[in-house]
């Protein structure tokens, strides 16, 4: 059962977007060498509690922390730690915020000081990968395949790989709804796009393989061969005409 959002119920995940979003710019400045990525989850954890709203995170399924903070070969759900980030280092941070009752979620990862033309260049397909390239395709009267393939083309094309085994996801008055939105398939298959989903879309993109593994934490996902990973997500809502990125107001 997918639930289409109203107007009202849109209007107020613009106004937890709002919020996530001021903790990504704070977030941001702070990624430097030297900086913990508990610090960071320390300084999400004030923004958004200090906006009336809730880190999405905390707690969920047991997840100790405010924020996702994944570095280098890991994928996704880091846990903040006092690890320090250092110099050529790419950080993915993962954020959540519920707002009123509904939920929104974004991701984003960072160069630390100068990093390899490697890394730059995996950074910026994934992100091409969601903004360029998924979002098109991510209109009424397509199919979530065709969001999928669009991903999976564009980073394949660059010499990248695609994640599998995570996926992105509905989202509104829960954190994982219906639908599941992959980042690889084949165009025009699944359900059709309309108006009023709300869709969280992240293409999680490796390096190396697109196989993963689970740390003895039992979160943190990283690459099975030991390879950079990136991450770049955002909450998007299908509309009548132009997809609309609420989480993503740079």
């Amino acid at each position: 059962m997918i639930a289409l959002k109203s107007r009202r119920e849109i209007e107020i995940m613009r106004q937890g977007a709002r919020i996530l979003n001021a903790a990504f710019k704070e977030i941001k400045r702070l990624v430097s060498p030297g900086v913990s990525t508990a610090e960071l989850d320390r300084l999400a954890g004030e923004i958004i509690n200090s906006s009336g709203a809730k880190a999405a995170f905390k707690g969920y399924k047991g997840f100790p922390a405010n924020i996702c903070a994944s570095i280098n070969e890991e994928v996704v759900h880091g846990i903040p730690s006092r690890r320090k980030l250092k110099e050529g280092d790419i950080i993915g941070v993962d954020v959540g915020v519920l707002y009123n009752g509904y939920y929104t979620d974004a991701a984003r990862t960072w160069p630390v000081g100068k990093v390899s033309d490697k890394a730059l260049s995996l950074i910026r397909t994934t992100e091409d990968a969601l903004l360029c390239y998924g979002l098109r395709e991510a209109r009424a009267g397509k199919s979530l395949g065709d969001i999928s393939n669009a991903i999976q083309k564009f980073v394949e094309a660059k010499g990248y790989s695609v994640v599998r085994d995570y996926v992105g996801h509905g989202i509104g008055r829960e954190m994982h709804e219906e639908p599941q939105v992959p980042n690889f398939g084949k165009p025009g298959t699944g359900r059709r796009l309309e108006a009023g989903m709300a869709l969280a879309i992240e293409p999680m993109v490796n390096s190396g393989s697109w196989q993963v593994k689970v740390l003895d934490n039992g979160w943190t996902v990283v690459t099975d061969d030991g390879e950079l990973s990136a991450h770049y997500e955002d909450t998007i809502i299908i509309t009548d005409g132009e997809p609309e990125n609420i989480t993503n107001l740079e």
